[in-house]
């Protein structure tokens, strides 16, 4: 029995509840660095670190900026923040050949067509 494969599949399967295994993994590291920190600091200044962490996480976990997750969108800030932004282009100089006709070379000069096959023969040469 043949069954069809779904291809193109853009969302993650939900793993904790309706969040993903990230998702639930920026919670939970908030949520535990909050009990953590609920035991050393005063009742007050907790709250509002708590609050500023989990509102922290909970962008991390659900906000899209056009589609892109946060996570992506801030590595890609910090990536352009940081790498060099000058692109330079460097040509290459390869000197142009005009290639005569096999009539040209019969009525002109002798000298003239020496010249011209010893440009050529040392153009070739360098070429390999």
């Amino acid at each position: 029995m043949e069954h069809t494969v779904p291809q193109f599949i853009e969302r993650e399967p939900p793993i904790v509840g309706p969040m993903t295994f990230k998702q639930f993994i920026f919670i939970g590291v908030a949520g535990a660095f909050c009990i953590f920190i609920y035991f050393f600091i005063p009742l007050t200044y907790f709250i509002i670190i708590a609050v500023i962490v989990m509102g922290f996480a909970i962008a991390l976990a659900f906000v899209k900026i056009q589609s892109i997750p946060l996570p992506i969108y801030l590595k890609n800030f910090f990536l352009f923040l940081f790498k060099p932004k000058i692109y330079l282009w460097k040509k290459e100089t390869t000197p142009t050949v005009i290639y005569k006709k096999e009539s040209e070379l019969k009525t002109q000069n002798i000298e003239e067509n020496k010249g011209y096959l010893n440009k050529l023969f040392t153009f070739v040469q360098t070429k390999k």
